[in-house]
């Protein structure tokens, strides 16, 4: 039986899923038919764009980008908050849409997703359906990418979007991969693009036909990788992703201007440890490693770690643990981007409290479970910290940051 494979791509995640909710509930506009963004906050206009509309898009707004950035290009852009908690929510229920389909689905990403396709009859009419049944029966469209590969179906994914169905199989790659220029290659960044262009590389097709002992000599093993993905060569296999296997979560944030205020800088890591510490809560895990980091205004990089007695998940643990690494290595220097990262992890049933608090850990895990039961019925801003009050500063900072063992085509790279 011929292999298929199917690379399913929600388009423009964040707002489509934050579109498809307001539209659920009553709101008029959509999202998605004016220039938008998620990302920051609205009413400072600070952070970065996280996903935009594709009217956003002709303006040349662009993902990553600060708020600052997208309003100067385009300043009637509507601007809405994220909802992680929202998005987690939209993730699993096309998950489970997908597994209705097929046996095999492999998560790629929070948005992406691989599918073993093979037993279909006709493999491009059921992705059409597949695709179609997700939008109307989620409110989200996605694009699908059919080959018999994971690389060539994640190529044809990315060809012309919202909402289609494209077909990349090793017959189609001379006419469909081979003229676009060599940064639509999966896995060229802008370095190996600098690379490929000094040797007069600038097609995809350039690169299939170059010699791979000289792509070898310039780029060691990357260049051999480039030279195989080019012809379409690619076998991993479909493997199931469990957040279980999950070996570290972790988020920081760029701050919207250079902070030296301690205070500031203790509410931003408690932020990013309430998101932290809820993914590790979700999965079931405790950490035993916390590691803290940031980059200063001069771009120097500062980090610390820590190995603990035994793990934790409560959210004020880590935030407590988080500060005393930073004032360790903090020299009091402007900082413009921090973060947190757990890891080590243990099964949550094998908690053991500290000798000296017990009373007191078993009440902070009860809070936290109440507090994330809260967040996940009626959404990340139902219940918030009083330390937020009257600062401009987010209450919980980021998204889904978990990191997999090898499991997936993109830790093979």
């Amino acid at each position: 039986m011929k292999r298929i494979v199917y690379h399913v791509d929600v388009n423009s995640a964040y707002l489509s899923w934050e579109a498809a909710y307001r539209l659920l509930q009553g709101d008029a506009l959509d999202l998605r038919t004016v220039p938008s963004a998620v990302g920051g906050d609205p009413l400072t206009r600070r952070g970065i764009v996280l996903a935009k509309s594709i009217p956003a898009g002709r303006y040349g707004v662009r993902t990553g980008e600060s708020l600052m950035e997208a309003l100067k290009k385009c300043p009637s852009l509507h601007i809405v908050r994220p909802h992680f908690s929202l998005y987690r929510r939209c993730s699993a229920a096309l998950k489970e849409e997908l597994e209705s389909w097929s046996p095999r689905v492999e998560t790629f990403s929070i948005d992406e997703s691989f599918m073993d396709m093979s037993h279909a009859a006709d493999p491009i009419l059921t992705a059409h359906q597949l695709k179609d049944n997700i939008s109307k029966k989620l409110g989200f469209t996605v694009n699908i990418g059919v080959s018999s590969n994971k690389l060539l179906a994640k190529m044809a994914s990315d060809f012309q979007k919202p909402d289609r169905v494209h077909s990349l199989f090793p017959e189609e790659i001379p006419k469909k991969m081979w003229p676009l220029p060599v940064r639509k290659l999966f896995m060229v960044g802008a370095r190996s693009e600098q690379k490929l262009h000094s040797m007069g590389i600038h097609t995809i097709g350039d690169i299939a036909e170059a010699d791979p002992q000289l792509l070898y000599q310039r780029m060691k093993s990357h260049g051999i990788l480039l030279s195989n993905y080019a012809r379409g060569i690619e076998s991993s296999d479909l493997r199931h992703y469990s957040p279980f296997d999950a070996k570290g979560i972790g988020n920081s944030t760029t701050l919207p201007r250079d902070i030296d205020q301690r205070s500031d800088l203790r509410l931003y890591l408690l932020a990013i440890s309430e998101m932290v510490s809820s993914r590790l809560r979700a999965i079931g895990r405790l950490a035993s490693v916390i590691h803290v980091h940031y980059r200063s205004s001069l771009f120097h990089k500062q980090g610390h770690q820590r190995k603990l007695p035994s793990g934790i998940d409560q959210t004020m643990h880590i935030f407590e643990c988080a500060c005393e690494l930073f004032e360790e290595i903090w020299k009091k220097e402007p900082i413009r981007q921090i973060g947190i990262r757990l890891s080590d992890f243990s099964d949550s049933n094998c908690f053991q409290p500290e000798i000296f608090r017990p009373q007191r850990a078993e009440a902070e895990r009860r809070l936290d479970r109440t507090i994330d039961e809260l967040r996940e019925r009626f959404g990340d801003d139902a219940i918030s910290r009083a330390s937020f009050l009257h600062t401009s500063i987010p209450h919980i900072i980021g998204g889904v940051g978990e990191e997999r063992y090898d499991l997936t085509l993109r830790s093979q790279l």
